[in-house]
């Protein structure tokens, strides 16, 4: 049985939120790629509060009721960051980084008011059909590295969109080693059923944007 968690594993990296409150995420010090809240994850998580979202000063919220499914979830700020929102939200990511995800959700839960969230185990390419009806949003933050998961995570972007359903992408580009080749794979493979806007950095949040960091909004080709 695994050893309990010390609290010396884990340290806290703080998102504020437009509100003033802050989202408190855990991150652990050793482990795998989903156990650190990336770049990409950040951006994406502020540019989905950006107020073509959510404005509470003219009413617009986005997020209010929608359904919400994260890939690849990590920490889970992203899917915490619209729950707090109103959205109502599944972060999945493989059963190793339920319990991190599950920290965070019960650490932030506070925040959480009309939206809600669950964690849930998904191993693209297998089945999904717990996660249908198909969610109004996908939600995925630097997805897009190993290539042996390039088909596995289009198959389920597949099984899981409906015709409304938008895909907001967001990706870091990175130019070392095989990654320019496996984001090339990904978004053949992606264009084949889908089709690809790329959000412009003015729509984006004004701090937390960069030059190396894509968001995309990608919807299935009618």
């Amino acid at each position: 049985m695994a050893a309990k968690a010390d609290k010396n594993e884990y340290f806290v990296r703080e998102i504020d939120r437009n509100d003033g409150c802050a989202l408190k995420v855990k991150q652990c010090f050793l482990g795998d790629v989903g156990c650190v809240v990336w770049d990409a994850a950040i951006v994406l998580a502020k540019y989905l509060e950006t107020k073509q979202f959510y404005d509470p000063s003219s009413g617009v919220n986005v997020w209010s009721g929608r359904t919400v499914l994260e890939l690849g979830a990590g920490t889970g700020v992203v899917g915490l960051m619209v729950a707090t929102l109103g959205a109502q939200v599944i972060v999945t990511d493989l059963e190793d980084l339920q319990t991190l995800l599950k920290m965070n959700i019960h650490e932030n839960q506070a925040l959480i008011n009309s939206g809600s969230i669950t964690a849930k185990v998904l191993k693209w390419g297998e089945d999904v059909s717990e996660f249908l009806p198909h969610p109004d949003y996908v939600l995925m933050a630097d997805c897009i590295y190993y290539e042996q998961s390039i088909v596995p995570l289009v198959e389920s972007l597949k099984l899981l969109c409906g015709p409304k359903t938008c895909i907001v992408c967001c990706y870091e580009q990175r130019t070392e080693g095989v990654n320019p080749e496996v984001e090339r794979q990904f978004f053949e493979l992606l264009q084949q059923n889908f089709c690809c806007e790329e959000i412009p950095s003015e729509k984006q949040d004004p701090e937390f944007s960069s030059p190396d960091i894509h968001i995309l909004h990608i919807r299935r080709k009618a």
